[in-house]
């Protein structure tokens, strides 16, 4: 937006404040109830653009203190937002709000407990159940699973369901769980917004502990100091799980719906935009489920060799695990990376239908030998027993090695299992 129609938003916006403060003045004491909702949407349309950021931010300074001016006729506001900025620049005239952010009283204000879902919706429960012959108690324990755990405030004792997610499948549970949260309000436009000049933490810390003191998640931001972690749990990808230390916060996905949102997001971030379906890689899931060992060589390598050669973030181990960790998680599956056994811990599992899945990843460089590089972690995935504590599904044991120089993976080993 050019200067000359930055100073007609300007010339606009004072009119419009002028008319508003006249009727302001005219009303009666305790008269006038003010409701806003999304207030920093005008302030994150524009993080991109900083002179109509300021100016924007000029203008909405002005209406809260035309507020502030005329309190006597206010009997009650209430203001939503996502971000919250600094107050000193947007309510420096309106000082006597109450910040409910992080407040444990209203800690379920703005979702449904499993307590009040299994009070106020039993009926439509048992109807979901008998609709998708299932047992009541086992569906239950899936929906929490999938659209529950949300927490927004600090003593991180109470979580909530999504209520959009909840009450789309309660409306029509033929449907089965799916995921309905991402369309609806995992987009939000501060997130877009942010990410058109900014790149979030890169896939490998899709699965790592995150963080945050418990004062910078409950201060105001401003748009040179918003922060992706920050950002992230106040547009609902990360919540909190846990307060230590007085001031330390744990943050993780709540359910499985968002981690595969953002699992989702991740991806297309390697991929320059694209799906894994729009290269070549289709459905993990399906090919865990259904198929052999081979088949999951052949699209993983799909995979990889369809990340653009510029800037290519395969280094290591560790950046291979975490790439084949979002496209599993990004179809819904929840991998689990170094898991942790009585002889030591594997790079990933996870279970889909009746199988259960170990993987070991290796790298090998140029001048290494792919072969013996193969042998020698076949060997310690025997000797470790990786897997072997889960019972009852079918166990698969793969060994992939992975060439930095040909940027794909070139050797494949599955275990036999010993009867």
């Amino acid at each position: 937006m050019g200067k000359t129609n930055i100073q007609d938003l300007q010339l606009g916006a004072w009119q419009r404040a002028s008319q508003f403060s006249l009727y302001v003045s005219w009303s009666s004491v305790n008269s006038l109830v003010i409701l806003i909702d999304e207030y920093d949407v005008p302030l994150t349309g524009c993080l991109n653009n900083k002179d109509l950021f300021e100016s924007v931010r000029a203008v909405m300074a002005n209406f809260y203190a035309i507020l502030k001016s005329n309190d006597r006729v206010l009997r009650f506001a209430f203001i939503t937002g996502i971000t919250k900025f600094n107050k000193a620049s947007i309510f420096f005239g309106l000082n006597n709000l109450y910040d409910l952010s992080l407040d444990v009283n209203y800690g379920s204000l703005l979702g449904y407990t499993p307590y009040e879902v299994e009070k106020y919706f039993s009926e439509f429960l048992s109807r979901a159940a008998k609709k998708l012959c299932r047992n009541k108690d086992e569906l239950f324990t899936e929906l929490i699973n999938r659209y529950d755990g949300f927490c927004f405030e600090r003593s991180a004792s109470i979580r909530f369901f999504s209520p959009w997610s909840l009450l789309q499948f309660l409306s029509s549970p033929e449907n089965g769980l799916i995921d309905y949260w991402f369309e609806s309000g995992g987009r939000p436009s501060v997130l877009i917004e942010y990410l058109k000049s900014h790149s979030l933490r890169n896939p490998e810390e899709y699965g790592r502990e995150k963080t945050i003191s418990l004062s910078e998640l409950s201060g105001a931001s401003d748009i040179e100091t918003l922060s992706d972690i920050g950002l992230l749990t106040q547009t609902r990808y990360l919540t909190i799980k846990s307060v230590r230390f007085g001031n330390t916060v744990y943050l993780d996905y709540p359910n499985v719906e968002v981690r595969t949102a953002m699992a989702q997001h991740y991806t297309s971030c390697l991929l320059n935009g694209r799906t894994a379906g729009e290269v070549g890689a289709g459905s993990i899931a399906v090919v865990l489920r259904e198929d052999s060992a081979e088949s999951v060589f052949h699209i993983l390598n799909r995979l990889f060799l369809s990340i653009d050669f510029q800037g290519f973030p395969v280094r290591d181990e560790a950046s291979v695990r975490a790439y084949v960790q979002v496209y599993i998680a990004s179809a819904g599956l929840n991998p689990k990376i170094e898991h942790h056994n009585a002889h030591g811990r594997s790079d990933l599992e996870v279970g889909v239908g009746d199988r259960h899945w170990v993987f070991e990843f290796k790298v090998v460089r140029k001048g290494e030998s792919k072969e013996e590089k193969l042998r020698a972690w076949v060997e310690q995935m025997t000797s470790k027993h990786y897997g072997e504590q889960q019972s009852g599904p079918e166990l698969k044991k793969v060994v992939l090695v992975y060439s930095i120089e040909e940027r794909q993976f070139v050797k494949l080993h599955e275990l036999v299992p010993q009867p």
